[in-house]
């Protein structure tokens, strides 16, 4: 019984406020206003538009109580067909009209709809004649087709002879254009071709024309069906046409009038194997036309055999419930007074069911379901022995060696057999232990399971029997039926089951149960496990039930999370029923956790953890059953397997050191993702070990012990491998205080060691990364005294070592095949920073100098200003957490106002610092703070001239921004100029900074940034970024690298004086380059920049030159550019280049 799920935009509440606070159509005015204002706004795409949107809004909230519309129906539907009823209304007015018809019908569904329609004889011939003025390839106007198609389809009712309407003897008589048109619809391919067989199931089957033409159209369904290849998009919509057509008419047609056929219409369709067909809405159609011709072999009775609980009729119903005589069920063994005579079974019925259950196992549920209410039907007209045979069928579903498509149609057929009496109490000894079986059906396939539809079908099963039967004859199978239900809406992965569970059956302590798991708690999978379980565990019948599902189920459950789940619920559930956990659960449980299959050892390791843990706080008594179980799990983890199970038992015990440091040793032999958690899980109970074992007394360590750890991790950072020695970082960092008091200096020499890049260990980046982090704990748990030792506490006398490595740490650039790696190193260090800050703030904020502040400002400056989003968001947070702390405030922040102002206090939780659209705007704002205007233009270089489209777009513009404001304010513009190149100069052949430089420069100077540099002959700016730049390229191969500066080569063209002879003799240079592509480059980029600046060159020579460029092939022979190279060179009056002689080899 699938159910909606609210877990959309609304949450639960909103939707149960207003799922049914519906009572009655409240929109009357609107939508008369919009119906009426249709003739003077279809001209109008816009106000069309508009009126379309707000009637579909007004309409679709009534998509769940659609009867609220009955009352209102006729009068729209007619105010509507005023305007397909004048001759005077324009055609786009018609089809606007027919759009909010539809709208209608899909509300309210086309049954309903349909009969609303005008059928008098005036209506035929206009109805018919418009609807062959339109164009079935339009797809504008299909709801136009297709309401004509459902009018026409209510028009031939008329109890009239069509052959009276035919005035016109000329024209085509009206039953050959209506049976014309019908065909024609039945192959398109949109909503029409269902209004086709709606109109072709009502028109053959008139009197009239099934003695003409009922006989022709199942030659010609039979022989297009048998023809038509499904291979093809127009062929299956053909045979779905037909299919529907033919499933409709044998619906309606009287069984007189149809029995002939149904022989001929089953043998055709076996003969085409629908069920094997690939399309899924074929084989559905299939099978619902068989049920079709079953129900029309079998004579139309009502079975008097069925099981019936009160009367089908309500009234009948509400008297007798005020009566005090009880309302009894009719049972078997009173039907057999009244049975019918028995009747010979046509052998066809046997194939027909034979299908239906095929179609029972099929693969779309679609399918599934129309193949179970068809067992239902054709069920409800066979004899009490056939019928029994069918239940017995459906069955054989049921057999493991099913699939799961099987088990699924199973519980639809035997949920629709129980909802119209067919399946007999005596058969529910049979069928109940099926359906506690698929209420837990769950098959592993793969990384994930099937199973879950199942379920949810099994739970409609126990909704149906709940409505079906006698609570007298659910008396038997009523504990099981509770547990099973109860179980799956607590315990069951699926959201949908665990809904559909809520709400699927009357049970024991039903009230109360259903109060706590509703409809919506039972949404959170924890809420289920931990919270819900506990309170329905409080009842008796339900508390061992639950308990043996979770040690059966979900232990060994394939998903990581529900054993973790699991475990805990066994936790919660411990105190319900303590001896059966001591004596039953735990017995059942240490087996497991010695089992081949991992996923149920790590789910016994967990329960056995957990279970021990409560019981050992519900009472010093079951210290017996702790020491077996825990000296079991102990042996169980000799076993390298093992490993991977949470070390998350607080029960403890003494050999647990040694599996801790041999989960930490043998990390490199697990997938990173694993050995993350496992990693995360020993360090956990290193702590926890350590608080309660490692102690002399309160607050003093076991000195053996802390010997032991302090030099066993500590050797553990000189591993060869890189996870050893990141989680020996990690564990250092885990010591509590008394194991940190006299061996700080040990531990903090040993981290900053870790920290620090050699050539050996370069690519050991996990190892950096986790030092930094464990750098701050351990600071952290020893604490801080400005007086204090330094192997005791943080004090003077190791805090500015604390802060040197740090600060180191965020130099840390290092790249391989994954990206930026170092880019954990520079988050972990910084997070270390702001931490150690403000935990010396808090205490002795004497021991923070004003360069530690300012360089750790100006690192996440850096970083906050750089190009990776999610590194610049922490970095970003980081920046605003020192400088909006006051408790404590941090101390020595330079230029802390200015701050303030570019990021107020009460506007920070605004920026999105992932953004780039508002990360860069205040970024740049800090180029105007001499102490931030290198850092931050640093880590701007990496952004403007990164790759990432939008990062660059967005830090480009602020940056130009910035420089559009200083451009008359030459101190500032000199200032910003000085600092570029100081960056240039501190990053020479690093191409991490200098190839994003050369890109940022050649933007800058192609938007005249220094335009003011240009005034004046050979500016210090010019000459010195010239420099740079031949110095950067020298002897480089590298491509990028080389372009870029051929572009801020051609930007200094701007400048003038001797700098511009200097830079053209660079391009000349280039022009004779090794590389072809960077000769081409040069030329191409030469060109265009002597376009723009057409006054450096003398007007005589320009022609020359320009065309020299433009029709040189650059990528020839290199002696033959150079050639022409030398000719630029002898235009402008420069010297030619010459090549350096390689010296002698010694």
């Amino acid at each position: 019984m699938a159910l909606p799920d609210p877990d959309d935009a609304c949450d639960a509440e909103d939707v149960a406020a207003t799922s049914c606070a519906l009572d009655r159509f409240s929109e009357t005015a609107d939508v008369r206003s919009l119906i009426a204002s249709l003739p003077e706004i279809y001209p109008d795409g816009t106000a069309t538009e508009s009126a379309m949107e707000r009637f579909v809004a007004i309409m679709d909230r009534y998509q769940e109580q659609p009867h609220l519309l009955d009352p209102h129906l006729e009068w729209m539907v007619n105010m509507l067909l005023e305007l397909n009823r004048s001759e005077k209304t324009p055609a786009p007015a018609v089809h606007l009209g027919c759009k909010f018809l539809y709208v209608i019908s899909k509300v309210r569904g086309y049954k309903v709809f349909m009969r609303l329609f005008p059928h008098e004889v005036s209506d035929v011939q206009p109805v018919l004649d418009l609807l062959c003025e339109q164009d079935p390839n339009d797809v504008t106007t299909w709801q136009t087709r297709y309401v004509l198609l459902l009018w026409l389809s209510m028009t031939c009712l008329i109890p009239f002879d069509l052959s009276r309407l035919d005035g016109d003897l000329s024209r085509e008589p009206i039953m050959d254009r209506i049976f014309t048109v019908a065909k024609s619809y039945l192959k398109v391919g949109d909503k029409c071709r269902d209004a086709a067989s709606v109109l072709v199931s009502k028109f053959v089957t008139r009197p009239d024309v099934k003695q003409k033409r009922l006989g022709d159209f199942l030659d010609w369904s039979l022989t297009t069906i048998t023809l038509t290849s499904d291979l093809t998009m127009q062929g299956t919509f053909l045979l779905d046409g037909i299919l529907q057509s033919l499933a409709q008419l044998f619906k309606r047609g009287k069984r007189d009038d149809v029995l002939q056929y149904a022989p001929t219409v089953m043998k055709c369709l076996d003969q085409r194997q629908l069920s094997e067909n690939k399309q899924a809405v074929l084989r559905k159609l299939g099978v619902k036309l068989v049920q079709r011709l079953g129900l029309t072999f079998l004579k139309p009775r009502l079975a008097k055999w069925r099981y019936q609980r009160g009367s089908r009729s309500l009234t009948l119903n509400l008297s007798q419930s005020q009566s005090s005589k009880p309302v009894e069920a009719l049972t078997p063994a009173e039907d057999t007074e009244v049975e019918d005579e028995a009747y010979d079974i046509p052998e066809e019925v046997e194939n027909v069911i034979e299908q239906l259950l095929i179609g029972l196992k099929d693969k779309e549920t679609t399918v599934r379901w129309s193949a179970a209410k068809g067992i239902g039907r054709v069920t409800g007209r066979l004899p009490k022995e056939l019928a029994d045979e069918v239940v017995g069928s459906v069955l054989d579903c049921f057999s493991f060696h099913e699939t799961v498509n099987a088990w699924h149609g199973g519980c639809l057929a035997l949920a629709e057999l129980g909802r119209r009496g067919l399946l007999l109490p005596s058969r529910l000894f049979d069928v109940v232990p099926l359906i506690v079986k698929a209420l837990t059906y769950d098959e592993k396939r793969g990384t994930c399971s099937v199973g879950s539809d199942v379920r949810d079908a099994a739970c409609y099963v126990c909704w149906a029997f709940a409505r079906a039967y006698e609570p007298n004859e659910l008396k038997p199978f009523v504990t099981r039926i509770a547990s099973a239900i109860v179980i799956t809406a607590v315990f069951d992965r699926d959201i949908n089951c665990r809904k559909a569970a809520s709400v699927s059956g009357t049970f024991p302590h039903g009230i109360d149960i259903l109060t706590a798991a509703d409809y919506f708690a039972v949404a959170n999978l924890n809420n289920c496990y931990l919270s819900i379980s506990v309170y329905i565990a409080g009842f008796p019948e339900y508390t061992r039930p639950m308990i043996d599902h979770l040690v059966t189920m979900k232990i060994n459950h394939w998903a990581g999370a529900i054993r973790d789940l699991a475990a805990k619920a066994l936790h919660n559930l411990t105190a319900k029923d303590p001896d059966y956990m001591s004596a039953t659960v735990l017995p059942q449980l240490l087996p497991k956790a010695t089992a081949k299959d991992l996923h149920t050892r790590h789910g016994a390791i967990l329960a056995c953890a957990e279970i021990t843990h409560a019981l050992s706080k519900l009472s010093a008594e079951n210290t017996d059953t702790l020491y077996i179980a825990l000296q079991f799990i102990s042996i169980l983890c000799l076993d390298d397997i093992c490993v991977c199970s949470d070390c998350v038992c607080v029960c403890l015990i003494a050999d647990w050191q040694w599996l801790i440091d041999d989960t930490l040793k043998s990390l490199h032999m697990f997938s990173s993702s694993t050995s993350q958690d496992i990693r995360g899980a020993a360090v956990s109970a290193l702590a926890t070990l350590c608080e309660e074992y490692y102690q002399s007394q309160p607050g003093v360590a076991d000195i053996q012990m802390q010997d032991f750890l302090v030099n066993q991790y500590t050797d553990m950072l000189t591993s060869t491998e890189v996870l050893t020695r990141a989680s020996a970082a990690l564990a250092l960092g885990s010591l509590p205080k008394f194991i940190i008091n006299n061996k700080l200096q040990q531990i903090l020499a040993a981290l900053q060691l870790t920290c620090r890049i050699t050539p050996k260990d370069v690519t050991f980046v996990e190892a950096r990364r986790d030092a930094a982090t464990a750098i701050a704990q351990v600071c952290k748990s020893a604490g801080v005294c400005a007086r204090g030792s330094p192997d005791c506490v943080l004090c003077a006398g190791n805090v500015g070592g604390v802060y040197t490595v740090l600060l180191d740490c965020m130099d840390d650039y290092t790249t391989d095949s994954r990206g930026d790696v170092g880019a954990g190193v520079r988050a972990a260090a910084l997070s270390s920073l702001m931490e150690v800050t403000l935990l010396v703030a808090g205490t002795s904020p004497e021991l923070l100098s004003p360069d530690m502040i300012q360089r750790t400002m100006c690192c996440a400056t850096q970083q906050a200003a750089e190009k990776i989003d999610r590194f610049r968001a922490h970095a970003g947070a980081v920046l605003l957490q020192l400088l909006h702390s006051r408790e404590p405030a941090v101390p020595h922040i330079p230029q802390k106002e200015e701050l303030l102002s570019i990021f107020p206090p009460e506007r920070a939780g605004y920026l999105d610092w992932k953004a780039a659209s508002q990360a860069f705007p205040h970024i740049t704002q800090l180029l105007r703070l001499q102490c931030y205007q290198y850092h931050a233009l640093l880590g701007l270089t990496v952004s403007v001239g990164g790759l990432t489209e939008s990062t660059v777009r967005h830090s480009s513009q602020s940056l130009f921004e910035y420089l559009k404001g200083i451009q008359h304010d030459e101190g500032a513009l000199v200032q910003f100029g000085d600092t570029l190149l100081r960056i240039f100069r501190d990053h020479l052949h690093n191409d991490r900074v200098s190839v994003p430089l050369l890109k940022m420069l050649d933007q800058m100077l192609a938007n005249n940034s220094f335009a003011l540099f240009a005034a004046k002959d050979n500016h210090p700016f010019c000459v010195d970024l010239l420099a740079l730049c031949k110095e950067e390229i020298k002897k480089s191969r590298d491509i990028l690298k080389l372009q870029s500066c051929i572009a801020v080569f051609c930007g200094m063209i701007q400048f003038p004086g001797d700098i511009r002879k200097t830079v053209l003799l660079q391009l000349f240079i280039l022009l004779g380059h090794s590389f072809p592509v960077i000769r081409k480059a040069a030329a191409s980029q030469l060109y265009e920049t002597l376009l723009t600046y057409d006054d450096v060159i003398d007007p005589a020579v320009l022609d020359d030159v320009m065309t020299l460029l433009s029709d040189t092939n650059w990528e020839s022979g290199l002696e033959t550019v150079r050639t022409y190279r030398n000719q630029l060179c002898d235009w402008l009056e420069l010297p030619r280049p010459k090549l350096l002689a390689k010296s002698p080899v010694q």
